[in-house]
């Protein structure tokens, strides 16, 4: 697999535990989601890519509809979605 960003093949697929937290003072109060996963990072450039796992994705993905609806009032949605690939079994 070829790095997204530059092209390289020279990469390393490594494990990884992330907190992923919703930025802003009115994001205090929502848990942080842990994640364990494979992180695919490309030895050349930086580039990083990781797939999060589903039970984990729906709680993301709950927090940021939330966030989306105070958005409709003027709040800023703190997460966004790039290209994304799946990692190697």
């Amino acid at each position: 697999m070829c790095c997204l960003l530059c092209g390289s093949g020279n990469q390393a697929e490594l494990t990884a535990e992330m907190v992923i937290q919703f930025s802003g003072l009115k994001n205090l109060d929502k848990p942080e989601v842990f994640v364990f996963s494979r992180l695919l990072v490309c030895l050349e450039c930086g580039g990083s890519q990781f797939k999060i796992p589903e039970k984990e994705l729906a709680a993301v993905a709950e927090n940021t509809r939330e966030n989306a609806s105070s958005a409709q009032n003027g709040a800023v949605v703190a997460l966004s979605r790039g290209a994304m690939s799946q990692l190697r079994s």
